[in-house]
């Protein structure tokens, strides 16, 4: 694989795991009684705030991620 190529598929890996965790992160707020800190939470803004701390929380877990398996893969080359 060129350089152009190993970087196209490194960045479509990066975005796959990123919506990956941002899914997750969905999945779990939906168990989270996010209704005892709003008052309408049925309200179009309360959907919104579960939204973003869904975007917020999956971003994070997919930067760990994406980190630990560079730093993975960089380790290995101090061993190598």
């Amino acid at each position: 694989m060129d350089g152009a190529t190993g970087f196209a598929v490194s960045a479509l890996v990066n975005i796959m795991i990123s919506l990956i965790c941002i899914a997750i992160s969905w999945w779990v707020l939906l168990n989270v009684r996010l209704d005892l800190f709003l008052r309408d939470p049925r309200h179009v803004q309360a959907k919104a705030l579960q939204v973003l701390l869904a975007i917020v929380l999956g971003h994070g877990l997919a930067t760990f991620i994406i980190d630990y398996s560079g730093w993975s893969r960089t380790i290995s080359l101090f061993f190598g």
